[in-house]
């Protein structure tokens, strides 16, 4: 089967003709329809959870995000049956039997689940940890219908779930952009004010639009100075996120503030409720480029220097 794989940490991403997986018992095999990519996906290549317990095996295919056609189920399975739409988190031990590939074997009971039945394969799987990212972070920031939210790095595939989500739940979202195309597509979803940040600081537009301050924050892409500058949009008792692990929690709870450094908990549940949302209409899954699996080195490769823009889906 075709894959792309590294064969050391830090190695470069390659196209590789690799053995089909052979099932094994509470195992499904997905022949994959879509992978979507990630900057965890190189983080990983890189070693990220290289922490000497995790094993990992080379050739290490990349990839977690992943939707496709479960080809056989192995013993004990009971989730699944052969023919199901399915979509997810494919990372399991040992790391190195990722979604960059044509057929993927996953544990049962990893982050896998059914497919939302209103989107195609390619959507799906741009869903699973932007989806579950931005599901979670909204729902711990425990914010109530009418709060204002400042949404920074809003055009990305978090901030675009992040967006759609609060609005979904009546909160107001400040969402940035950088040009007037952007501002456009974030009104579209749901996105009520947006801020060009190429204008003006985003601190300085959002204290004079709030000056009595806004109730949450997530933001995508500050650095640890200007997120902690950020914390002074917040009313008194607010949260605050970041995907970018710069937050100084005891500091934060010392001004009253919740939140802080934010990790994903995959799993079938939060799935379960991200196909639901999108079923009912309220997500629509913003893919931006569709590509082939010989053009996904060159994609990476965008994504390690900050090029790459809107999500990117790998097609089988």
């Amino acid at each position: 089967m075709k894959a792309i794989a590294v064969s050391e940490f830090k190695g470069i991403p390659t196209l590789m003709d690799l053995p089909k997986p052979a099932i094994r018992p509470g195992a499904v095999l997905i022949k994959v329809q879509a992978a979507g990519i990630n900057p965890f996906d190189w983080k990983m290549i890189d070693g990220i959870m290289n922490n000497g317990k995790t094993p990992h095996q080379f050739p290490l295919i990349m990839g977690v995000d992943g939707a496709g056609i479960i080809d056989e189920v192995g013993e004990g399975v009971t989730r699944f049956k052969k023919g199901d739409l399915v979509y997810g988190q494919f990372i399991h031990m040992p790391i190195g039997e990722g979604s960059y590939a044509e057929y993927a074997i996953v544990p049962e009971k990893s982050g896998l689940t059914m497919a939302p039945m209103r989107i195609s394969p390619e959507e799906a799987a741009a869903v699973p940890t932007s989806g579950m990212t931005a599901l979670q972070m909204i729902d711990k920031l425990k914010l109530k219908k009418g709060d204002v939210i400042l949404i920074n790095g809003a055009t990305g595939g978090v901030g675009s779930f992040a967006t759609q989500i609060a609005a979904a739940k009546g909160l107001k979202v400040l969402a940035t952009v950088g040009d007037d195309a952007a501002a456009k597509r974030m009104h579209h979803l749901g996105a009520a004010v947006t801020i060009n940040y190429k204008k003006a600081p985003v601190f300085d537009q959002v204290k004079a639009k709030y000056p009595q301050g806004i109730d949450g924050l997530i933001d995508l892409v500050s650095n640890k100075e200007d997120f902690h500058h950020n914390l002074d949009l917040l009313k008194e008792g607010g949260g605050a996120f970041t995907t970018v692990f710069v937050a100084d929690e005891e500091g934060m709870k010392a001004r009253n503030l919740h939140g802080g450094n934010f990790e994903t908990e995959g799993g079938p549940q939060a799935l379960d409720q991200l196909s639901r949302l999108i079923d009912q209409g309220q997500i629509k899954v913003p893919v931006e480029n569709r590509i082939k699996l010989e053009d996904v080195p060159g994609a990476i490769e965008a994504s390690r220097n900050g090029k790459a823009t809107g999500k990117t889906v790998i097609v089988f």
